[in-house]
């Protein structure tokens, strides 16, 4: 198949370009190559060209022929500033409309978006008998205290993490987040009003070879190592317990070869993840044995609004995408330990 790939230049978009290409697809691969995700200086790579997916005129050019598309760019990171806010409605949430509006001239109806489990907000809890509880933010009061798991606001119990499937509400809390879920709405309306085929990846916790260095988007395993190449001991906050699901980037390039090779009616959201848990605290371990350096150190510091645990139900992913997930977390961040990183060019606006 011919694909045009976005993004194709940033950490995922380039073990995306990789899998493509090596399955014997014909990449269209393009990046718009923003100082903030790459550096003021950086050049394009090989086989990427320089276009920005919110000139529509170019999206005519480059949509001639393709079969597919694979909407990597995106703008990230915190989204904790308001100032972020333009951003983030500019380059992911204006510049996903251009592309459908381009694909839908262009007679191209089929979609794979890079989206993210940050559309969740807040994982799934439930209670000793087992029922779903919804939670807000945590109680100041409760974590000044050391106590950091969500408490039920009726009987006062702590309540325990649950999976988290594709049905679940959609409550972003941060700038970025609300960017991912428009782009999703705005594919979802696409897809009802085309009758094209969207696949929306929700990305975990990706980690891997070529991941930005300190960077809002470089997330607490960079972060970590980073801490540990300076001979410093990581700083884990809360204690360390929060869980999560870490997945390598190798697995997120797997998943988007196989949405890219299987079309799947309408919009479907898949959850893309390891499929195995891991909380905060065991990450910053495994790097540290990796390393041989300091041991973590747990700082029972906290965000409030920080989520505590967000844990992906791989279910459907395996079950009408036949997406595995390959990499064991312990295995791939030893691994990463040592990998090669990218360089911090900026903050706040790094590309997928």
């Amino acid at each position: 198949m011919r694909v045009l790939l976005t993004g194709a230049a940033g950490f995922i978009g380039a073990h995306v370009h990789s899998g493509l290409s090596a399955a014997g697809h014909e990449v269209v691969a393009v990046d718009a190559m923003l100082s903030a995700a790459h550096g003021p200086a950086a050049a394009v790579p090989h086989g990427v060209r320089h276009a920005d997916v919110r000139n529509p005129d170019t999206l005519d050019v480059l949509l001639r022929g393709i079969d597919v598309v694979c909407h990597q760019a995106a703008v990230v990171g915190a989204g904790v500033s308001a100032q972020d806010a333009p951003g983030y409605a500019s380059h992911n949430d204006f510049g996903t409309a251009v592309v459908l509006a381009a694909m839908d001239r262009a007679g191209c109806r089929k979609l794979v978006l890079a989206s993210s489990m940050v559309v969740y907000g807040e994982g799934r809890y439930h209670g000793e008998q087992g029922g779903a509880v919804e939670v807000g933010v945590r109680r100041r009061a409760d974590l000044d205290a050391g106590i950091f798991d969500h408490r039920c606001q009726e009987t006062g119990e702590l309540l325990r993490w649950g999976s988290v499937g594709e049905d679940a509400p959609l409550r972003p809390r941060s700038l970025y987040a609300a960017s991912k879920l428009a782009q999703e709405n705005y594919a979802a309306a696409w897809a009802t009003a085309t009758g094209a085929c969207v696949t929306a990846l929700r990305y975990h916790n990706v980690y891997g070879d070529g991941m930005p260095r300190d960077t809002p988007y470089s997330g607490v395993a960079a972060i970590f190592r980073s801490s540990l190449e300076a001979g410093q001991a990581p700083q884990v906050y809360e204690d360390g317990r929060q869980t999560r699901d870490f997945v390598d980037v190798t697995d997120v390039a797997a998943a988007n070869l196989a949405a890219v090779q299987q079309p799947l009616p309408g919009f479907v959201a898949l959850n893309i993840s390891s499929g195995r848990p891991i909380t905060i605290g065991e990450v910053a371990s495994a790097l540290a044995i990796a390393r041989g350096g300091p041991d973590p150190v747990v700082t029972g510091r906290y965000r409030a609004a920080d989520v505590r645990h967000i844990v992906a139900d791989p279910d459907r992913a395996r079950r009408i995408l036949g997406f595995v997930a390959q990499v064991d977390p312990i295995e791939g961040l030893t691994r990463f330990a040592s990998a090669p990183l990218r360089a911090a060019a900026g903050v706040g606006a790094p590309t997928v």
